[in-house]
């Protein structure tokens, strides 16, 4: 795994499937507040905006993209009880724009 520095944070970058990935958990862990990386990452991915740019990046780069289930989470995106992790994008969307690694060392 490779490794870069962004405003004195160290960013791991993963090879998986000959593609490489930043880590949004280490972005996230760089945050000067006391949030922890997972809560920081849900509030993130649950915007309309985020909620849009991943859609769209998906239709561009990912032929099997589940666009009715992607139209379900951009209609409820923003609203006060709407809730979403990376897991469940992923699972629910078909997405591969986002990968979760699970267990000691894991994240988004």
């Amino acid at each position: 795994m490779a490794k870069i520095i962004v405003q004195n944070t160290e960013i791991t970058i993963l090879s998986h499937n000959d593609k490489d990935y930043i880590s949004l958990t280490d972005m996230a862990n760089g945050k000067q507040d006391e949030s922890r990386a997972a809560d920081v990452i849900k509030n993130w991915i649950r915007t309309r905006y985020t909620i849009e740019f991943l859609g769209t990046w998906e239709m561009i780069h990912n032929p099997n993209f589940k666009v009715v289930e992607f139209d379900h989470f951009r209609m409820q995106a923003g609203l006060p009880n709407f809730t979403l992790s990376a897991s469940e994008w992923i699972e629910k969307t078909n997405a591969i724009g986002i990968i979760v690694k699970r267990g000691r060392y894991g994240g988004t």
